[in-house]
Parts: C-alpha cells; structure tokens; sequence
C-alpha cells in the first residue's frame, strides 16, 4: 500500500478521554474513532489487524476439528425465557421490540440460540460429538464503557459450542478448546495464561480464563511464575487424541493460576514462596463446562444406544477477537507508539522515502515495493511528501515491526538502512539483499496478509 493513497487519519496529540496506552495509541495511529459510548468504527488499519486475527482465530478453531457457522446479531426473547436467562444479565442485556410487538433482544451470547438449533437438527448419539462456532458481533449494554475495545458495549467475539453423548466426551472438548486457545494466542504473539475462573451467568462448574499479564488488566490475578514459562511451541497436537488433551491441560493447569473471584489462599501459600506472583491480567477468552444446564432448560436430547432420549452435554468457548487487538498493544508497545509481533503486523515492512521526488530514491523505493510486495509481505510505502522525522513517527506510531530507509546519501554507496522496530537496531545493506532477508525474517511463520 502506498500511504498517499490510504487513509490513515494519525493523530499528534492524544485525546483527553483516552485513560489506558491501547485506547491511546488506537486513538492516535488511526486504528478506531469513537462513534458512540463504547462503541466505535473501524478505519482501515485496525480493521486490517481485526481481520488478521480473525483469520487466525478460524484457522485454529478448525484445525481443532471445529465447524464455522453464523448466527444472527439479533434473537428472540422467547428463547431466553424458555432457559431462565432473559433476567439474568439485567440491564446490560438491549432489549428491543419489533414492529408486531415481539420481544427481541440483540445478542450478549448465544447459548440459546444454538441449542434450538441443535435441538431442531440432530436426533441420535451417532451424530455427536459436534463442535459449532462463529465470529459475530455482541452486545452488553456496559454502565461505564471506557477503556476504548476494552471494555466497549459492541465487541466482537467468537463463541464456539460443543455437543457430546456424556461429561467424559464434554470434558475432552473442554481440553481440546484449551489446547487450541493456548495455539491461537502463541501465534498472535502472546502468551494468555488459563487461570481457574468464575463460571458466572454462564452457568456450570468448569471455566478457564485466558488472561494476558498487564497493568492496565482489570482482574487481580494470582499464579506460580513456573506458568509462565511454558510453551506449546511447535508440537504437533492430534485432537482426536484425549490422552494427548489431557496432558496438555495438565501442564497448562496444574500450577496455580487464578483469578481473585477464585483465589484460594491456603493453596496458593503451598506454591514456593518465591515463584508466588500476583498482578494484573487482561481477559482475552474463556471457555465453559456446564454439562445439561441448557439441554435440560430447553429440551435438547439425542436418542441414546438404548434409544431413549438423553439430554446432551455442553460447553461454550469465547476469544474477544476486538478486546485480543487492545491486549496486543497492551503487552507490545513503547513511548513512540505500537510494537506488532510480527504475525499479526497489519503491514509487515514500513518503506520510508528521505527525498520523495528525488529520481534515485523513488526508483529505489518503487524497487523495494515491488520486490517486498512479490514476496507477500505487504509493505506501506511511505510515498508523501512530508519531512522525515514526521515519516519516522507515523511508522513507529503505527508499528511497522521493520523499516527501510532509503535515501540518497546511502544510494550513493548502495545501500539501504533496515531497522527492527523492536530492537531499534540497524543495519546497511543493497537494496537485493534487504529484500531477501525481510522475506527469511518472515518465511515458514503462520502469519496471514489481508
């Protein structure tokens, strides 16, 4: 993309409303504008990054075995009557009429709706274990909305629910939610810690939260620092595998990590006192057991082996896909502005021009784009005719993980100056052979370029 052409409205000073470093520098590099009270547009760059994590959250959803689907923003209030949930969520819930005077309500989640779908569709135990999910946007009409994505009152999030003959099959797909959760936050460039959680209007007596260490996250959190030194890496994890599941979450789970809604002392004081932390975490998904609570409520069973009807065991599994972008910025920035892991990069290489109209330095420029852009790896050429240390702002400001610099002091021996935005170290080299290791620094990464 060349930014004459974009529309990257960045802004120099940063708005008084904007309390955390993620609202801010959303704010300031173009990423969102505030439509409402916690509610906001998504300009061009965020909504690339919006994308890009989106696409990541579906690969790993079906990887794991998982079937994509949509439901609607919208839902009848009938079905939330039918599981005695319409009063639960109060006033955060919208509710709404339509034109005939039929209650609706615009959707905080969507336990409900899926198990009339399910109820309506599959009728025998030979059609499970079944696993459904989408990437929809919510709702939760928030009291005090702040914190830009958040803590907004629209978000969107994907919500995923198993189906399964009985709690053994249940808690497999419990563990296996686990594993590809711990799989999408690694390769967004995060690590998200599953901490033992409240299961709140939800509903069951299994939750884990992911939350991301930060001091801007909402929820106190207490956790034996060894958690944080693991990895799932590059393991190769079959799903269909409950042995393979289930040792995963052991490791994953068993030192301690809770949130304070959880947090029991006495076993906490168990962990060696120098690996006891406690901080601050950042929410960014959560995933539930809780068995025949809405099969039960609403009538959904299969015909078991014997061929009476048996209520199905469930589980529902959320990532805020909009709150994980805030997160992102949270854990990855400094005071110049946005530091992306490079997998998540809206644009993955920043070219910035030190003499625009300047016939070497454009045809250099023009060189690196097409050469950058053959090899996939969506460069911003910073082609405006503005001064330079305004061009090194916006692509520090914006996060470009690495920059080439090319002007004509460095033309006349060659070279062009690549530098890491996280490092902040440099290096000169031809134009041929910045090129080339752009394309090794991003080779083999399960990255993703909208």
């Amino acid at each position: 993309m060349r930014l004459s052409r974009y529309f990257l409205p960045v802004l120099k000073e940063t708005p008084a409303e904007a309390q955390i470093v993620s609202h801010r520098l959303m704010l300031r590099a173009g990423m969102i504008r505030q439509a409402s009270a916690g509610i906001y547009s998504w300009l061009p760059l965020g909504f690339k990054v919006l994308r890009m994590l989106e696409n990541i959250v579906h690969e790993e959803q079906q990887r794991a075995g998982h079937i994509p689907m949509l439901m609607p923003t919208l839902q009848s209030a009938d079905l939330w009557r039918e599981s005695g949930r319409y009063d639960d969520y109060g006033k955060e819930m919208l509710r709404i009429t339509d034109r005939h005077g039929r209650d609706m309500l615009y959707g905080p989640t969507n336990e409900e709706l899926i198990t009339d779908i399910f109820r309506n569709s599959v009728g025998s135990y030979k059609e499970l274990p079944k696993t459904l999910y989408h990437i929809q946007w919510k709702f939760r009409d928030e009291v005090r909305p702040r914190f830009g994505v958040m803590r907004g009152r629209e978000f969107f999030m994907k919500d995923g629910y198993n189906f399964d003959i009985d709690k053994e099959s249940a808690l497999h797909a419990y563990n296996r939610h686990l594993v590809s959760y711990l799989r999408t936050y690694e390769r967004m460039g995060l690590q998200a810690i599953p901490m033992r959680a409240d299961t709140g209007p939800i509903g069951g007596d299994h939750s884990h939260e992911f939350l991301v260490l930060a001091k801007t996250g909402e929820s106190e959190v207490f956790y034996d620092s060894a958690v944080t030194d693991l990895s799932l890496g590059d393991r190769n994890v079959d799903y269909d595998s409950v042995e393979q599941c289930q040792a995963i979450f052991d490791e994953f789970t068993t030192p301690y990590a809770r949130t304070d809604e959880t947090h029991d002392e006495a076993l906490f004081n168990q962990v060696p006192e120098a690996r006891r932390k406690s901080a601050r975490g950042i929410e960014v998904g959560q995933i539930f057991y809780f068995g025949t609570k809405y099969s039960d409520a609403m009538g959904a069973t299969v015909n078991g082996p014997d061929g009476k009807p048996v209520p199905v065991h469930m589980g529902s599994h959320g990532i805020g896909v909009s709150r994980l972008i805030g997160a992102l910025i949270e854990a990855n920035h400094d005071d110049n502005g946005i530091i992306w892991p490079e997998a998540v990069a809206p644009f993955k290489v920043g070219v910035v021009n030190l003499k625009q109209g300047g016939g070497d330095t454009d045809a250099a420029c023009e060189q690196l784009y097409q050469g950058l852009s053959a090899r996939g790896l969506d460069p911003l050429y910073d082609d405006r005719n503005e001064r330079a240390g305004a061009k090194f702002a916006t692509m520090d400001l914006i996060g470009c993980p690495w920059r080439i610099t090319v002007g004509p002091r460095g033309l006349k021996n060659g070279v062009v100056e690549l530098t890491s935005r996280r490092s902040g170290e440099s290096e000169e080299m031809s134009i041929e052979a910045a090129i080339d290791r752009c394309g090794q620094i991003y080779a083999g990464k399960e990255a993703i370029f909208v």
